[in-house]
């Protein structure tokens, strides 16, 4: 704990011949024994003046966003040690999440936010005090967003990354996004977006993400990459398992709209995973339109809709390549038919270009990638829509009892060759039995009966009433 008699050596002031008021004084005002920082260069007779100021609140941001994080060349912003900027009159509080660090690299964030805050204009005093992050006003776990897009391959080098990269940035436009780096075994976000960790912790232990922060939009960034900078990960089996369960389950985000997941190639462990744990909306599936990958890609295609996962559509990427010399597009591929190979329908399709390798801006990536997100926006929001037949029965939220009233109550007014459509919220495959006790007939008469889940909540049956059943 600084004392009084240090107090000097902590001064940010420019000489040694600053006054009391002008000094940095330690407050122990904090549990965990750092020290805040505090500089107050307004005269004792300054009076209030009321009111707080969003141009100011604002100047004081943008200073704060040239301060870098000792442990990451990233600002303070990015590496999540802004807990929360307060401005009343010309007085500017900063809670600063340093809790991780040790006293000396604690301290010297907070008096290098001080000093920026100083020298903004309309500041007459700085108080920068440690806090511990929260996890209070976050999302916990992928359960809480809106809306969950993975973007998957068959095969790895297709561009897979640099789309769900991409996609992120163009969603984070106009909602708040996040994104889940899952390929565990070549995380490349945190290079594509430049964005360093280490990755730290909320005051309960929650893993915070990363923030990519563009000009108007910020978005957050979670990647077993940030946590393992630059060592090779050779996680199988359980050890995959838990590892991606606990991220998807305990990080806490400042996004709650939607995330984008990169997905590993293939249909390995991690993309098992993430279908079991994630509450999925809807898949992206990039390919190039080489043959070869498009046989691969439909098989990747056939896993999700296999485990009830809607495919928004596919991404051709690296199909055409636009000459620097005559200016004409020219297929890479020209044989390929991807929606064909796919039976899915095209989201975008995306040039072989040099503009796609540099770093994307959250909110403003290009214009490709822009569109994609128009797209797979509209594609994730009817995705899950129940076309059921207007005469189907929905029982969706009745009790058991009244469930079986109202089947027996419908089928009675149909007749032999019509079809019984029904709506549920859980499987009704076993409705088969029912159905044949009510009309007095084998289970096996109902040869066409179908159950079509349609959304993770919502089953569709249809099944055509027997030919002269006999009834009671």
């Amino acid at each position: 704990m600084t004392d009084d008699s240090t107090s000097a050596d902590d001064s940010t002031s420019a000489d040694d011949s600053t006054s009391a008021d002008d000094s940095t004084r330690a407050d122990s005002t904090t549990p965990d024994g750092i020290e805040a920082a505090t500089e107050d260069r307004r005269p004792p007779e300054t009076p209030e003046t009321g009111g707080g100021d969003d141009s100011l609140e604002d100047r004081v941001e943008a200073a704060l966003r040239t301060v870098r994080d000792p442990d990451a060349d990233v600002t303070v912003f990015e590496a999540g040690l802004v807990e929360s900027i307060a401005v009343e009159d010309d007085a500017v509080t900063v809670g600063a999440a340093v809790a991780e660090f040790d006293d000396a690299n604690a301290k010297g964030v907070m008096r290098a936010m001080m000093r920026a805050v100083r020298d903004v204009p309309g500041v007459e005093s700085v108080h920068v005090e440690p806090v511990a992050p929260s996890a209070d006003d976050r999302t916990t776990g992928v359960h809480g967003f809106d809306t969950v897009v993975a973007v998957a391959s068959a095969k790895g080098g297709v561009g897979k990354s640099t789309v769900a990269t991409g996609l992120a940035c163009g969603l984070a436009a106009d909602r708040s996004t996040g994104l889940f780096d899952a390929d565990i075994h070549g995380p490349n976000v945190p290079t594509l977006l430049d964005v360093d960790g280490p990755v730290r912790s909320a005051d309960d232990g929650s893993p915070l993400p990363v923030v990519a922060s563009g000009d108007d939009v910020d978005l957050d960034v979670m990647s077993v990459g940030l946590m393992e900078s630059g060592a090779p990960l050779a996680w199988r089996g359980a050890m995959a398992h838990d590892a991606l369960t606990e991220l998807y389950e305990d990080t806490a985000w400042n996004a709650d709209d939607t995330l984008v997941v990169d997905l590993p190639p293939g249909t390995g462990d991690v993309v098992l995973t993430t279908l079991q744990e994630v509450p999925v909306d809807g898949v992206v599936v990039v390919t190039t339109p080489f043959p070869a990958s498009l046989e691969d890609t439909a098989r990747s295609v056939e896993l999700f809709r296999d485990n009830d996962v809607p495919v928004l559509g596919v991404v051709v990427n690296m199909g055409t390549f636009a000459c620097p010399s005559c200016g004409d597009s020219h297929d890479l591929f020209p044989d390929g038919s991807p929606t064909e190979t796919l039976s899915a329908p095209l989201l975008a399709d995306i040039p072989f270009t040099p503009a796609l390798q540099e770093t994307p801006v959250p909110g403003a990536p290009h214009e490709s990638m822009r569109e994609l997100a128009d797209a797979v926006g509209t594609a994730a929001a009817t995705a899950w829509d129940v076309d059921a037949p207007d005469d189907a029965l929905d029982i969706r939220g009745d009790p058991p009892e009244r469930r079986r009233e109202r089947v027996a109550d419908h089928l009675a007014t149909l007749r032999s060759g019509a079809t019984f459509s029904l709506v549920s919220d859980r499987d009704p495959s076993p409705i088969r039995e029912y159905l044949a006790a009510l009309l007095d007939c084998e289970p096996d008469a109902f040869e066409d009966l179908s159950v079509e889940r349609r959304t993770p909540d919502d089953w569709v049956l249809s099944v055509t009433i027997p030919s002269d059943p006999p009834r009671e």
